[in-house]
């Protein structure tokens, strides 16, 4: 009886034996270098110009989003971009300013990160990023952020294999250096693609606006005419234009009086005095999710953000001067038009954005 089992004992002792084997070629597989680009949906908007040195590929843009959510890139391991920059309320903070590892508030509301590949003025409020990937580093080394140097963010994901296999499949090496973090960075928040909006089905032709939606949209796109106030509008498309709803430039929108000017915004970074308390033209995409508004979080409601435009833009010198044009009489919006306003407004959310997966954390 104990011959006849042999045989089947050899095969068993086989199977476990391969098994193994495999299990052990398993871990010891090599990443290789993976240059397939990744294909970026840009829907109705235009093709982006991405520079031509960080072109996107696949293995790119999951090193850039591995590290958009790695809390390894601050001081004490429980920060990451995400948590400041979150996909449910288009990649931007629903605190008026972000909390840092050491317990400290960041000077300014967190900006969405969105179509940036359609951005070609600079980075942060004040633009004093040229580049995406500049920027990209900069939340790591700041003191009321993650407060964290580079050389201990490269030594902690150099001691992971997780990590110095995915620096080989995205740049061809293990070796992880701050310009290679930045580049990944970089792909994948060019990759944050935001172009699916009832309103742009709607210019599409697949799907209608409603009567208030429609003549928000009428409004909006209609210049000031303070000599025919009945075919006058909120001339908005002054400053959010084309179908991305941002003109690529820093301006004083009359938010506070010359004396009670705290931040100088632009000025900070030109040096010039026409550029005090201008600030980057953001877009009005995703606008529904994306409260609070304005560079310091002031206005909760887009209503309160349509009231400043209507009637309370303060003049100074370096104030826009299609706003200061305004001024004179406001906008003269009927309580209806701010209804309508906030209506076609809304139509400008992505379905898709907030949770789509390609986005979300992949850990």
């Amino acid at each position: 009886m104990r011959l006849r089992n042999i045989p089947v004992l050899l095969v068993c002792l086989g199977f476990l034996l391969l098994s193994s084997c495999a299990e052990k070629a398993e871990v010891i597989v090599k990443a290789e270098y993976d240059s397939t680009a990744y294909f970026l949906q840009t829907g109705l908007l235009a093709p982006p110009d991405i520079a031509a040195d960080n072109q996107l590929t696949v293995q790119g843009v999951k090193l850039g989003r591995m590290l958009f959510y790695e809390t390894r890139l601050s001081k004490d391991g429980t920060q990451s971009c995400a948590g400041c920059h979150r996909q449910e309320h288009a990649f931007t903070d629903t605190a008026q300013f972000s909390t840092g590892v050491e317990g400290l508030l960041g000077k300014r509301q967190a900006m969405a990160v969105f179509n940036m590949a359609w951005n070609s003025n600079e980075f942060f409020w004040d633009g004093r990023s040229h580049l995406l990937r500049d920027q990209s580093l900069k939340p790591i080394q700041d003191p009321l952020e993650m407060n964290e140097t580079l050389e201990n963010v490269i030594a902690k994901l150099s001691a992971d294999s997780m990590y110095t296999n995915q620096f080989m499949r995205a740049f061809g090496s293990e070796i992880i250096t701050e310009e290679k973090m930045s580049l990944a960075m970089e792909q994948f928040m060019n990759s944050i693609v935001s172009v699916d909006s009832k309103y742009d089905r709607y210019l599409a032709g697949s799907e209608t606006l409603s009567a208030s939606e429609e003549r928000g949209r009428e409004l909006f796109f209609l210049e000031y005419n303070p000599g025919f106030p009945e075919s006058s509008g909120a001339d908005c498309a002054h400053c959010h234009s084309g179908k991305n709803f941002e003109n690529d430039k820093y301006i004083n929108n009359g938010l506070d009086l010359p004396e009670d000017i705290t931040d100088i915004g632009r000025e900070e970074v030109t040096g010039m005095d026409s550029d005090k308390a201008k600030f980057k033209v953001t877009s009005l995409r995703n606008i529904e999710l994306t409260q609070p508004y304005m560079h310091d979080g002031r206005f909760t409601t887009l209503e309160q953000v349509i009231d400043h435009y209507n009637e309370n833009i303060k003049k100074s010198p370096s104030l826009d001067p299609a706003l200061e044009y305004t001024t004179y009489t406001g906008l003269m919006l009927t309580e209806q038009d701010k209804i309508d306003l906030v209506a076609f407004l809304k139509t400008l959310t992505d379905d898709v954005l907030p949770t789509n997966p390609e986005y979300s954390d992949p850990f």
